[in-house]
């Protein structure tokens, strides 16, 4: 079977901070047809503010999003395997073949050890793959800085759905995994998640330092994800 060619394809170069990346995770509102509708919003309100926002949907239907969206898809995770016998893993190659730009790593709810975030990463860096590896703390982040990833995004996991900001709840966590990973490798990009819901979370978490955020319930959940996002852009674009 061949594939039809991607609509666009995203350059790793464009991909800039502030960025907000949504985590479709398995939410019902975030599959399949609605994955599609989630990011073409998210796409609009990047053309119309020109914030750069990010979509991770199931690796099912990447291929789906990438092919409707000119904003960057992630994977929700990688495997860090090499093509082979691998039944039921996911494939670095096989997600940047559908479309993805980048993929997610260690996510609280898809943990690997270190060894396997390390490889990870690794593969990712050498499929090209832009690599967001998730942390539950500053101890944590720094070990993950040394690994040389694109980006870190900490999110304790306590905090993960409850509507509680960790910029608020916990902003010493922020600060000092933003000071922390900085000393090991300025080069890593800094987000936070957990608990975002508001504009006005997005903003307390780049006056701690951050580049952007990682989102899921907030804005995939939300009664008006365009409004919900919207809001998100203004908060970026006022700093």
């Amino acid at each position: 079977m061949v594939m039809r060619r991607l609509k666009s394809v995203v350059r790793l170069n464009e991909i800039r901070t502030p960025i907000v990346i949504v985590n479709f995770k398995t939410y019902a509102e975030g599959t399949g047809k609605k994955a599609v509708d989630l990011a073409k919003s998210a796409a609009k309100v990047s053309s119309e503010t020109g914030v750069c926002f990010a979509v991770a949907p199931q690796s099912v239907d990447v291929y789906a999003v990438a092919n409707s969206v000119d904003i960057p898809v992630f994977a929700q995770h990688i495997d860090p395997i090499t093509p082979g016998s691998h039944t039921g893993h996911v494939l670095p190659e096989a997600v940047k073949e559908a479309g993805a730009v980048g993929t997610l790593i260690n996510h609280s709810e898809r943990r690997l050890r270190l060894a396997d975030i390390d490889a990870a990463v690794t593969r990712a860096r050498e499929v090209g793959l832009v690599s967001v590896v998730c942390t539950n703390n500053t101890s944590v982040s720094a070990s993950a800085a040394a690994l040389a990833p694109n980006m870190i995004a900490v999110e304790p996991p306590e905090l993960i759905g409850t509507g509680i900001p960790v910029s608020k709840a916990q902003p010493e966590v922020v600060t000092n995994t933003v000071d922390s990973v900085k000393r090991i490798n300025r080069n890593v990009i800094v987000l936070c998640g957990a608990g975002i819901t508001s504009g006005e979370d997005v903003a307390a978490a780049l006056k701690l330092g951050t580049q952007g955020v990682l989102v899921a319930s907030g804005i995939v959940k939300a009664k008006d994800p365009y409004k919900v996002m919207l809001e998100f852009a203004e908060a970026t674009n006022k700093r």
